[in-house]
């Protein structure tokens, strides 16, 4: 796989395409859920969007973590985005903790960011709730995520639903920077797929499919599952007693909307389309037959590429170097401009040349 030989730095920010970030940490097996609610968009969008996409390790260790299977798991997430179509031509893949402006950027937000706003995330109450104790880490986990955004000048964040929240945050921690100091960020958007973005557990439709759930056997496809165990997940799915293929919005249909919605996305269809290629099937038997071959059939070629490059690390530590030469030239220019803003003396460059 080639890399473009231009920097980032070389092609400034197109006032047309605006600019993107997403990260996803590197825990569980990633499984169809994450590929259908977030990899295929970023990957479908890379001609229309100024994108960088970062696996985001300093997250990861806001929660206990084993270093070997970290080095791992993050080695393997970044093969898999490669593998789902992210092109390091027309976007920047990156680890995140190989760009210390993302570290640098947390503390100087930290000191803007009342702590009142850090403990109404619903996600650190969900977290925290019975532990004895947790980390500061996991407090400060969301000023972490806006410094990420706020580096790149990013216009569009795509989260799930559960990550809105963190992203609403990032945009008055930049509102707040920029009334105290001056207008440095651009204050990002966040973007929910309308498709895809919520894709529900096979076992469980009214849970959405979860890396945190993938051992439980039929709750979730994994993007690495062999094509009789993807059937037999399918086959299993959850539906109802209708047997009516069609869209609905009545949650007692959620089985049956969840298949045909995995469906529509794979295939690229409007929801008449999918309607239509199942007006001659015989009931939710031939549904889960289709639904299986589609899976299967889209992700032959991403696990296909996936082990060329864990055969081949060398050209995957290659790849991601690059992406964080990438990501620094646009990171380190905003980070100096934030030292400066809150009164840094900032070092004579000139002088360790």
């Amino acid at each position: 796989m080639q890399t473009t030989s231009n920097t980032i730095e070389s092609q400034p920010q197109s006032k047309t395409r605006r600019r993107v970030f997403s990260g996803v940490q590197p825990s569980g097996d990633p499984q169809l859920g994450n590929y259908l609610g977030a990899f295929k968009g970023w990957v479908d969008r890379q001609d229309q969007k100024d994108n960088f996409f970062c696996i985001v390790d300093l997250h990861a260790i806001t929660v206990e973590q084993n270093p070997e299977e970290l080095r791992r798991q993050t080695r393997e997430l970044a093969a898999m985005l490669f593998a789902c179509g992210i092109d390091p031509d027309k976007s920047t893949l990156f680890i995140q903790s190989h760009v210390t402006a993302h570290a640098e950027a947390c503390w100087i937000l930290n000191c803007v960011t009342p702590i009142g706003w850090l403990e109404r995330m619903t996600q650190f109450k969900d977290k925290s709730t019975g532990q004895d104790s947790v980390s500061a880490g996991l407090l400060d986990y969301p000023v972490l995520m806006a410094g990420d955004i706020l580096l790149y000048s990013a216009h569009e964040v795509p989260v799930g639903e559960d990550q809105k929240q963190h992203v609403e945050l990032a945009r008055d921690i930049a509102q707040r920077f920029n009334r105290i100091y001056n207008e440095l960020f651009v204050v990002p958007e966040p973007v929910i797929p309308e498709v895809g973005g919520r894709v529900m557990g096979l076992n469980d439709p009214n849970v959405k499919m979860s890396k945190s759930f993938s051992h439980i056997r039929g709750h979730a496809i994994r993007l690495l599952d062999e094509p009789k165990e993807i059937q037999r997940s399918v086959m299993r799915a959850v539906t109802d007693s209708e047997n009516e293929i069609r869209f609905s919005d009545d949650p007692e249909r959620a089985g049956v909307n969840n298949l045909l919605g995995m469906y529509k996305v794979l295939t690229d269809q409007t929801e008449s389309e999918v309607e239509a290629d199942f007006a001659d099937a015989r009931g939710y038997g031939d549904l889960k037959k289709r639904v299986a071959e589609i899976v299967i059939e889209g992700l032959a070629p991403i696990q296909k590429r996936y082990y060329e490059l864990m055969d081949d690390v060398a050209e995957l530590d290659r790849l991601l170097t690059t992406g964080a030469d990438q990501a620094r030239q646009v990171a380190e220019p905003k980070i100096q401009e934030m030292k400066q803003a809150v009164g840094f003396v900032l070092p004579d460059q000139s002088r360790s040349q």
